[in-house]
């Protein structure tokens, strides 16, 4: 249904890719516009957004292959933690 689309971002005028799970994504949040900004782009607006300041990351141990990972939040130890890779792979199904 969704196929991958060659975008241009706004801000530097790079070319970037649109994938089709990306576009299922946005399908399935009601989003109706593609996004203007490339990766890189999103990520440096995010931050001036933020006042430029990181967040905070602790330190984790995957739960699916057992790699050590930085998450966003505190873990509990009562739920799984995940690395980005296995989030994602899990995030997909």
């Amino acid at each position: 249904m969704f196929q991958d689309k060659t975008l241009t971002c706004r801000d530097c005028g790079a070319e970037f890719i649109f994938t089709a799970g990306e576009q299922e994504f946005f399908a399935e949040k009601g989003f109706t516009n593609e996004p203007g900004r490339c990766l890189s782009c999103r990520q440096s607006r995010k931050q001036q957004r933020s006042g430029g300041s990181q967040r905070q990351m602790y330190p984790a141990v995957c739960a699916n292959c057992g790699a050590e990972t930085q998450v966003p939040f505190q873990p509990s130890g009562d739920r799984p933690v995940y690395c980005s890779d296995c989030f994602q792979a899990r995030s997909r199904y």
